[in-house]
């Protein structure tokens, strides 16, 4: 029980929150957010995260279901948020949604979600369990 609290505890803590601004060279023929520039931002939110919970090499093995529920246009702010959804031997899920808001409002809304999935490596590049030193 008290290791299911440590756990708990560092899932918490390894909450990450980046705030990004959709300026123009980021953007596609339609004004909006390329979606490849969104899903490299929210790998690198995700690995984050899943750093802060292990502190442990990780690398990316699965970008699981991207719900692109919105197109983002140009001149808003975004801000993602990564949180571990899964702890796995020696994988971690962590699911990240942006939330879209336009500069001159109070409007914050999900525009896009999904979850990317990564493997603890030992100093052999192999996997190893993530919570081994907890």
């Amino acid at each position: 029980m008290a290791n299911e609290a440590l756990i708990q505890k560092r899932i918490e803590y390894a909450v990450t929150r980046v705030t990004k601004t959709v300026f123009p060279g980021r953007t596609n023929h339609h004004n909006t957010l390329f979606g490849g520039e969104a899903l490299a931002w929210m790998d690198e939110a995700a690995f984050i995260a899943a750093t802060r919970f292990c502190r442990k090499p990780l690398v990316t093995v699965c970008s699981d279901r991207v719900d692109f529920k919105e197109s983002i246009p140009a001149g808003t702010i975004l801000e993602l948020v990564a949180r571990v959804a899964h702890v796995g031997r020696t994988s971690i899920k962590v699911q990240v949604d942006i939330f879209v808001e336009h500069m001159y409002n109070d409007d914050q809304h999900k525009a896009i979600s999904g979850s990317f999935t990564f493997v603890a490596l030992d100093e052999n590049r192999k996997p190893t369990p993530v919570l081994g030193d907890l």
